[in-house]
């Protein structure tokens, strides 16, 4: 099985990783792990402002502090994955990342609002569970 494991270094994310590497049957049946994070683009006048140098640094930063930890625990695990980022809002991101590389299965974290909350503030989970055509696990 093809398994994105969506990330963005938050608590949440640390459960859905903690589940994935106590429950063997994810970790020993041979699926393919890619580890995805999308980070919101800096606005264009902000990116403006600050030049494409500081920007790129900006979005290399981030991609790193998010996705190194997450490269280090899964390798404690004995888990092999590849590892990619992208700019742009996550809930699109991920979805079409999920779709365009033929997933068979998303995995990622949920803080776990109530449905009022989610109306009104919505969530990058329940936003990915209504874009994308690939099966979503959310872990809480």
């Amino acid at each position: 099985m093809k398994i994105l494991l969506a990330v963005d270094g938050s608590d949440y994310t640390n459960r859905m990783l903690s589940y994935l590497t106590t429950h063997k049957e994810w970790t020993n049946a041979g699926h393919a792990f890619t580890v995805f994070h999308a980070v919101l683009p800096v606005p264009h006048r902000a990116a403006a402002f600050a030049g494409p140098d500081i920007v790129h640094g900006y979005y290399e930063d981030d991609a790193r502090v998010v996705l190194e930890p997450v490269r280090a625990l899964l390798a404690r695990n004995g888990i092999e994955a590849r590892f990619e980022h992208r700019i742009g809002h996550p809930a699109e991101e991920i979805a079409s990342f999920a779709q365009n590389g033929q997933f068979d299965l998303v995995m990622m974290g949920s803080r776990g609002h109530g449905t009022l909350t989610n109306l009104v503030l919505g969530s990058v989970a329940t936003k990915v569970l209504a874009a994308c055509t690939v099966p979503v696990l959310l872990v809480r």
